[in-house]
C-alpha cells in the first residue's frame, strides 16, 4: 500500500501464534461495545457530544506526536487570493460570495499524508488540499484533498486508519502487510483505493491536481433557508498523473520545487471553485447515503463560484507553512456542517490537535489571524499577543468598560430538526462497491493497466493470503473485470476469488 514513501519495506505481521483479541476497554478500563460507529442522534442526526469513548478517542490520537503535525506532516504552502464570479447569496449569506468581482485573500497549504516532516513527496498517498479565506466575516478553511472522497465514514475510525498506514509500532518502518490488514477489514475504502492508485492519484505536481472539501456542508442564506453542498477546487493547468516507473523515479521535492518555481517565474497557478448543491429532500432520496464522505454525488451539476490564484511564495517557511492551522470547524456565517459521521469528528479533532501542536493561541499567529477585530473571554496561555483589557473577562455582563463582549444574536446558527433512538450503528445505505466499479470502468485502458500495476506492486508484498484474497474480493465485488485483472497480477486463483466474492463480507 503506497500510502507511504518509496522505501524498501520490511516488518511483517507476527507469524508466531497469537491468543484470542483481548476484549478492548477506554483508557478508564471501562469495556468499549461499540469502536466502528458513533454515537448518533438517528439515522441521521449529527454526532452526539456525549460519546466520551469517540471524543477520548480522537483527543487521545491528536497528542501522539510532538511536534510536526499527526498528519500532513509535509506541507507546502503559498499565498494568494480568491476572486468570486458568480453572486451567491441566494444559497448562502457568507460575504465572500456576496457579489462578483469581491476578492478574498487566502492561504493554501498542500500536503502529503503519512509521511513524515522531511519524508519524500512522491508518495501513493492523498495530497491535502487546505485554504483558509480572509473573509470580513472571519477566517473559512475548506480542509480536503485531491480525491472527492476519503477511506472511512467514520471518524471513529480515523486513529486506527492512520495507526495500519504510519511506521509500524515495532519497526518504526511502514508495512502494507499492515494497511491491507486494515483495508481487507474496510469495504468502504475500496472506492478511494480506486482513486488513488489511479494516475490521478500521484499527481506529477500540485498544480496539476483538484481539491475537494470531501464533506457536504450545510448552506444557508440569509432568509435562513438551507441546501446542503459539496466544493470542487477544479485545476486550470488540468489533470496530469504518474504511473508507477514515474512516480518512483521523481524527485524528493519535486512537487515543492514545481510550485514555488512556477509562482517566482510569474506563471501563477489558478483553481476554478465550483459547489454541488442538494437540498435536504433531495439528499434523502439519493440511491446511497448523501452525508456518506466515501461517496461522490454522481450526476449532480456544479456551479463555479470563483478562481483562486496563488501569487505569492511565503518569505519564512515556518512562519507560513509550518505554522498554519487549519480545521474544518473554523466557518463563517452561513457555512455549517451536515451529519457526515467523519465531518463531526473532524470538527473536534483538528482544531485541537492545533491547540496541541502549536498551542491554545494558535490562531493569534499571523498565518492564522482574521482580518476582522477578535473580540472574546479566551485568556492567557502560551504565546497569548491579543491579551484580555480591563476586569471583565465573563458574559453576561452590565458594565460599560473595555473589554466587555456581548453575543451577535443574528449571527445564532440555524436550527434543524433531529430525532430518533440514540444509537451505536452504521449507515443504513453503505453500498461500498458500486462506485468504485463506475471509477473503474470510466478509466481508459492504459488508466487499468497502470491502476493494476500500482496495487499489484504493494499487494504483492502482501504475505497473508487471506488478506490478499478478501482485498481483491472487494475489487471483484466492484466490477469482476477490475478484480479479474488485479488477481492475475496478484497471483489469486480466479475461482477462490469468485466464490469469495459471491458470499456477504464478513466483518
Amino acid at each position: 500500500m503506497r500510502l507511504f514513501p518509496m522505501l524498501g519495506v520490511l516488518g511483517l505481521l507476527s507469524t508466531t501464534a497469537l491468543s484470542a483479541p483481548a476484549p478492548m476497554t477506554q483508557d478508564s478500563g471501562a469495556p468499549v461495545g461499540d469502536n466502528e460507529n458513533s454515537k448518533t442522534a438517528g439515522p441521521e442526526g449529527p454526532v452526539l457530544l456525549e460519546d466520551f469513548h469517540l471524543i477520548e478517542k480522537l483527543a487521545r490520537f491528536d497528542r501522539e506526536r510532538i511536534p510536526e503535525r499527526v498528519v500532513h506532516a509535509r506541507g507546502t504552502g503559498a499565498q494568494g487570493v480568491f476572486t468570486a464570479t458568480t453572486e451567491f447569496s441566494r444559497y448562502t449569506k457568507a460575504s465572500l460570495f456576496a457579489h462578483a468581482g469581491n476578492e478574498t485573500p487566502v492561504f493554501a497549504r498542500f500536503s502529503t499524508v503519512m509521511g513524515y516532516r522531511g519524508s519524500p513527496e512522491a508518495a501513493r498517498d492523498p495530497r491535502g488540499f487546505a485554504v483558509k479565506f480572509y473573509t470580513d466575516q472571519g477566517n473559512w478553511d475548506i480542509v480536503g484533498i485531491n480525491e472527492p472522497i476519503f477511506f472511512i465514514r467514520d471518524a471513529i475510525k480515523f486513529p486506527d486508519f492512520v495507526h495500519a498506514n504510519k511506521p509500524a509500532a515495532t519497526t518504526n518502518i511502514q508495512d502494507p502487510n499492515l494497511a491491507f490488514d486494515f483495508f481487507s477489514r474496510t469495504p468502504e475504502s475500496t472506492h478511494m483505493l480506486t482513486w488513488l492508485y489511479s494516475d490521478i492519484g500521484m499527481p506529477v505536481s500540485y498544480r496539476e491536481m483538484d481539491g475537494y472539501g470531501l464533506h457536504a456542508f450545510r448552506l444557508v442564506n440569509a432568509q435562513g433557508q438551507q441546501v446542503f453542498a459539496k466544493f470542487h477546487w477544479k485545476s486550470e493547468q488540468g489533470l496530469h498523473g504518474m504511473n508507477l516507473r514515474q512516480q518512483h523515479a521523481a524527485d524528493t521535492n519535486y512537487a515543492t520545487a514545481d510550485l514555488y518555481n512556477n509562482i517566482r517565474a510569474g506563471n501563477f497557478p489558478k483553481w476554478d471553485l465550483y459547489v454541488q448543491v442538494l437540498t435536504a429532500d433531495q439528499v434523502a432520496h439519493l440511491p446511497y447515503d448523501g452525508f456518506d464522505d466515501t461517496k461522490v454525488w454522481s450526476g449532480v451539476p456544479e456551479t463555479m463560484v470563483g478562481t483562486m490564484t496563488l501569487n505569492k511564495v511565503p518569505d519564512n517557511y515556518f512562519q507560513f507553512t509550518e505554522q498554519s492551522a487549519f480545521s474544518p470547524g473554523v466557518m463563517v456565517p452561513g457555512v455549517e456542517a451536515s451529519p457526515d459521521r467523519m465531518l463531526q469528528g473532524r470538527l473536534f479533532s483538528y482544531a485541537d490537535t492545533q491547540r496541541y501542536r502549536v498551542g491554545p493561541n494558535y490562531q493569534q499567529l499571523p498565518v492564522n489571524r482574521p482580518l476582522v477585530h477578535v473580540a472574546n473571554n479566551d485568556q492567557d496561555g502560551p504565546m497569548s499577543v491579543n491579551p484580555q483589557v480591563g476586569d471583565v473577562n465573563y458574559e453576561p455582563s452590565t458594565a460599560k468598560q473595555a473589554g466587555a463582549v456581548a453575543p451577535q444574536p443574528e449571527f445564532k446558527p440555524s436550527q434543524y430538526a433531529v430525532s430518533g433512538m440514540t444509537q451505536e450503528a452504521a449507515i443504513a445505505k453503505t453500498d461500498d462497491f458500486s462506485q468504485a466499479g463506475e471509477q473503474w470502468r470510466s478509466y481508459s485502458k492504459q488508466q487499468k493497466a497502470d491502476l493494476v500495476e500500482a496495487l499489484a506492486f504493494d499487494l504483492n508484498q502482501i504475505h497473508d493470503h487471506g488478506i490478499k484474497l478478501r482485498q481483491v474480493s472487494y475489487f471483484y465485488k466492484a466490477d469482476a473485470d477490475y478484480g479479474t485483472q488485479v488477481a492475475e497480477a496478484t497471483h489469486l486463483d480466479l475461482n477462490e476469488l469468485a466464490a469469495l466474492a459471491s458470499r456477504e463480507v464478513s466483518r
